[in-house]
């Protein structure tokens, strides 16, 4: 791998940024050069907003937004309607689609992509792990699961601490979101 490139598409409030800077401190532990960044709009509730990662192995001189992504990570599928989420995304990579439906059935509403389709029902896994609707968690992981920009086994191991540090006083929230990580990595589907 040479540098593998993310785009991000939520809306304000789904924690596509924080997906995006955590997939980046993920990266960065397992010895990748990264950038992670947001790129801001308006910034409300609700707001379609957008995301990137820059994931390499050798220092990374670019500082743009992602023009041309490898793979796409779309947290609402209500914004493949209001959204061109395929723009300039490669055929090799892959679109990952927050949904219930199977990759076919999402297929039709991607402008002809003829790249490969992933949905994650993100919503399911993180209400029965969390008890709320956090799609971020489950989104993360099937972007690393399809991806492959970090070995598995490091990621989780990875992330656990860092749920650790972040919600030491809460340590049910900790097993909920590594429970909805481990799920959306099995459950992810490829079409």
């Amino acid at each position: 791998m040479s540098m593998t490139e993310i785009r991000w598409h939520g809306r304000g409030g789904q924690g596509a940024k924080t997906a995006c800077l955590l997939l980046a401190d993920a990266a960065f532990a397992s010895g990748k050069y990264v950038q992670g960044f947001p790129e801001y709009g308006p910034e409300r509730m609700g707001a379609p907003i957008t995301a990137y990662n820059r994931i390499s192995d050798t220092r990374c001189t670019i500082h743009s937004n992602i023009y041309t992504p490898d793979y796409v990570v779309v947290v609402d599928e209500t914004l493949l309607k209001s959204v061109d989420v395929t723009a300039g995304l490669k055929e090799t990579g892959a679109i990952i689609i927050n949904s219930e439906r199977s990759p076919a059935e999402l297929r039709p509403l991607l402008n002809g992509y003829k790249g490969k389709v992933c949905t994650i029902d993100a919503r399911k896994i993180s209400e029965e792990a969390l008890g709320r609707y956090f799609p971020n968690t489950p989104m993360l992981a099937a972007a690393v699961k399809v991806s492959g920009v970090v070995e598995p086994e490091r990621f989780v191991a990875d992330m656990r601490a860092s749920f650790g540090h972040k919600f030491a006083t809460k340590p049910q929230v900790i097993e909920g979101n590594m429970k909805a990580l481990q799920t959306a990595m099995m459950e992810v589907k490829e079409g």
